[in-house]
C-alpha cells in the first residue's frame, strides 16, 4: 500500500493543474466517448419526447424500445469483433431471415406435419432453436473459411451472402409466410407472456446491483494486489450509486408498463380472478429478449476482455502482420470470429421470429446496416483494433431510438432511411477525427 501512495503528492500536484471536469474524469476513469454517446442518446430522447407531446419517454414506449433493440444489439456484439479484425459482414440481415425461416419451418411444418410431433410438444421449440443455431454456426464457419483461408475479401464474401441467404430464405418455403410459432418459442419475443413480471424483475435488478458492487470491490482488490494506482473512494462510491440507480430505474420503468386490458381480462377469466372497478394492474417487467441481449453483452464482454481469444482479436486488428509474427493463428481466429457472428445472428433470428410470431421473407431486411451502424456509432473503428461491446449495444439503442421517435412523429420510411444514413456517415467522420487527435 505504501508503494501505491508514495507518489501521491506529485499526483495531487498534477491533478490540481487540471480543471474540475478533467479531475472528475481522471478520478472516475470514465470513457469520454461513451459519455458522449450517453449524452447524445439523452438529447435524442428529450427531443423526441418534446416533439411527440410527451409520448416518447413513457413506460410503454421505452419498454417497446428495449424489445425492438434486442435483436440488433445481440448482432452488434458480434459485429464489434468482425470490424475490430478489419473485416465486415454484410450478410447478417439475410442470415437472420434465412435462419428465422429454418426455425419457423422446423416448428410449424417439419416436426408436426412431417415427423408427427404433437402440437405443444415441449421439445419442438428446443429442436427448432438448435436447428437454427446449427445452421447459423455452419454458415458463419463457411463464410469465415472463405475469408480466412481462401483470402477472399470479407466485403465480397458477405455481399454474396447477403444475396444468397436472402434467396435461400425464399426458397425454403417458396415465398410463403410460416406461422404461428410454438407457444414456448414465442416467449423469446417479449409480450405479456415473454416478460418475467415485477417480482423477478426486482430480483434481477438487485442481483445486478450486487454484481456491480462486487466487480468494483474486486477491481480495487486487484489494483492493491498489483500495486496499481487506486481510484478515490468517492469515485468508487459514485460509480456504484450511478450504476445501481440506472439498473433500478430501468426495472421501475419495465414494471410501470401494464398488460393490455384484453390480456388482463382473459388472464382473470382463466384464473377466476375478479377484476376490481379501477382495473387490474399487472406489470410486464423485464422482457425475455432484453435479458437475452444483456446476457449476450455480458458474455461477449467477458470474451473480448478476459480471454486469450479476445486479446488475439484485438491484436490482429491492431497489426495483422505483427500478430502473425507473434505466433497467433490469425486465419483460425478470423474464422472463429465469423462463426461467432453466425451464432449471434441465429439468436437474433429467434428473437425476431418469436416477436413476429411468424417467419417472413422480409425478415431482417437492412438489419445489416443497423448492426454496422450500431457498432460504429458505439466506438468501433473501421480501421480495426478498437471497439467495445457496451458501446455497440448502446449504439443499437440509439439507432432504434431514432427509428422509434420518427415513427411516433409520423416520418415517412424513406426519410427515416435518409436520417439513419446521415447518422452513420457522421459517426464515421467523428471516429476519423478522434483517431487523428489520438495520433
Amino acid at each position: 500500500m505504501t508503494e501505491v501512495t508514495s507518489n501521491a503528492p506529485a499526483e495531487g500536484a498534477r491533478a490540481s493543474e487540471l480543471g474540475p471536469v478533467a479531475r472528475f474524469l481522471k478520478a472516475t476513469e470514465l470513457d469520454t466517448r461513451m459519455l458522449g454517446m450517453v449524452g447524445a442518446l439523452l438529447i435524442i430522447w428529450i427531443g423526441f419526447h418534446i416533439l411527440s407531446n410527451g409520448l416518447f419517454l413513457t413506460p410503454r414506449n421505452l419498454w417497446n424500445l428495449s424489445v425492438q433493440s434486442s435483436s440488433v444489439a445481440v448482432m452488434a456484439t458480434g459485429m464489434v469483433l468482425v470490424i475490430v479484425t478489419r473485416n465486415i459482414d454484410l450478410s447478417v440481415g439475410s442470415l437472420l431471415g434465412f435462419v428465422g425461416m429454418i426455425m419457423g419451418a422446423t416448428q410449424a411444418v417439419i416436426l408436426p406435419r412431417i415427423m408427427g410431433f404433437p402440437l405443444g410438444d415441449p421439445t419442438i421449440w428446443i429442436i427448432a432453436l438448435a436447428a437454427g443455431l446449427a445452421v447459423g454456426l455452419a454458415i458463419g464457419a463457411f463464410q469465415g473459411f472463405l475469408i480466412a483461408y481462401l483470402a477472399i475479401p470479407s466485403f465480397i464474401v458477405t455481399l454474396g451472402g447477403l444475396l444468397v441467404w436472402r434467396g435461400a430464405a425464399w426458397w425454403v418455403t417458396s415465398g410463403q409466410t410460416i406461422a404461428p410459432m410454438d407457444a414456448t418459442f414465442r416467449l423469446m419475443g417479449g409480450g405479456p407472456g415473454g416478460a418475467i413480471g415485477a417480482s423477478w424483475s426486482w430480483i434481477v435488478g438487485l442481483v445486478a446491483c450486487a454484481a456491480v458492487i462486487l466487480m468494483l470491490l474486486s477491481g480495487r482488490a486487484q489494483r492493491k494486489r498489483f500495486k496499481f494506482p487506486l481510484r478515490p473512494v468517492w469515485a468508487e462510491v459514485f460509480l456504484a450509486v450511478v450504476a445501481c440507480a440506472v439498473i433500478l430505474g430501468a426495472v421501475w420503468v419495465a414494471n410501470s408498463y401494464p398488460w393490455p386490458a384484453g390480456t388482463v381480462r382473459r388472464y382473470a377469466e382463466a384464473n377466476n380472478i375478479t377484476i376490481p372497478e379501477g382495473g387490474l394492474f399487472i406489470p410486464h417487467g423485464i422482457a425475455v429478449p432484453v435479458l437475452m441481449a444483456i446476457t449476450a453483452g455480458i458474455i461477449m464482454t467477458f470474451i473480448t476482455t478476459r480471454t486469450r481469444f479476445g486479446r488475439y482479436v484485438f491484436a490482429i486488428g491492431g497489426n495483422p502482420e505483427a500478430a502473425e509474427l507473434a505466433g497467433i493463428n490469425t486465419r483460425w481466429v478470423t474464422m472463429k470470429v465469423f462463426m461467432l457472428m453466425g451464432l449471434l445472428a441465429s439468436f437474433s433470428a429467434a428473437i425476431s421470429t418469436a416477436r413476429l410470431n411468424a417467419s417472413t421473407n422480409a425478415q431482417g431486411t437492412l438489419d445489416e446496416l443497423l448492426v454496422i451502424a450500431a457498432a460504429v456509432i458505439g466506438g468501433t473503428s473501421l480501421a480495426g483494433g478498437v471497439g467495445t461491446v457496451a458501446g455497440a449495444m448502446l449504439g443499437a439503442v440509439l439507432m432504434q431510438s431514432l427509428q422509434s421517435g420518427m415513427v411516433l412523429l409520423g416520418v415517412d420510411t424513406p426519410l427515416q432511411n435518409i436520417v439513419v444514413g446521415m447518422v452513420l456517415v457522421v459517426a464515421v467522420w467523428l471516429d476519423t477525427l478522434y483517431r487523428r487527435r489520438a495520433q
